[in-house]
């Protein structure tokens, strides 16, 4: 069982700042609510977030998300209840998310560009970007799920 080592919260208010406005940027340029939630539970399985997992899967659940689509995210490759959007998203998730081993390939990008506007792409970076970030808190400082 894990112990939480700090929490960052309190002890690093203007970094929690920092996060919780770009968290608010990437709700507000206008990718799906349903997307940002697969990418969001996507990152926090390949860090290993518990964390982040339970609070994405929680917070997809109560937005009106299959359970059964998000039991299927981290095999979404042979899953065929995800759109070509979605498969795009989770592809260049993934290849961010993986990014030392991965170095985003062409294939990752062409279906991104193929299924996002340039915006769009912009926008999906951030809120990836944004995901990995907080799981670096959560696996970092150990936090808990709540149950």
């Amino acid at each position: 069982m894990f112990m939480q080592r700090l929490d960052y919260h309190a002890a690093s208010p203007a970094a929690m700042q920092a996060m919780m406005g770009v968290e608010i940027a990437v709700e507000r340029l206008g990718l799906e609510a349903s997307l940002l939630y697969l990418v969001k539970l996507r990152c926090s399985q390949i860090n290993g977030c518990a964390f982040c997992v339970d609070l994405h899967s929680g917070d997809a659940l109560a937005c009106g998300e299959a359970s059964a689509r998000l039991d299927a995210v981290a095999g979404w490759r042979e899953a065929d209840c995800f759109s070509a959007r979605e498969r795009a998203a989770l592809a260049w998730t993934e290849s961010l998310a993986l990014l030392p081993a991965s170095r985003a390939p062409d294939g990752d990008y062409v279906a991104l560009a193929a299924e996002f506007s340039p915006c769009e792409q912009g926008a999906l970076t951030l809120a990836i970007s944004d995901a990995m970030a907080w799981t670096h808190f959560g696996v970092g400082f150990r936090t808990v799920p709540a149950h």
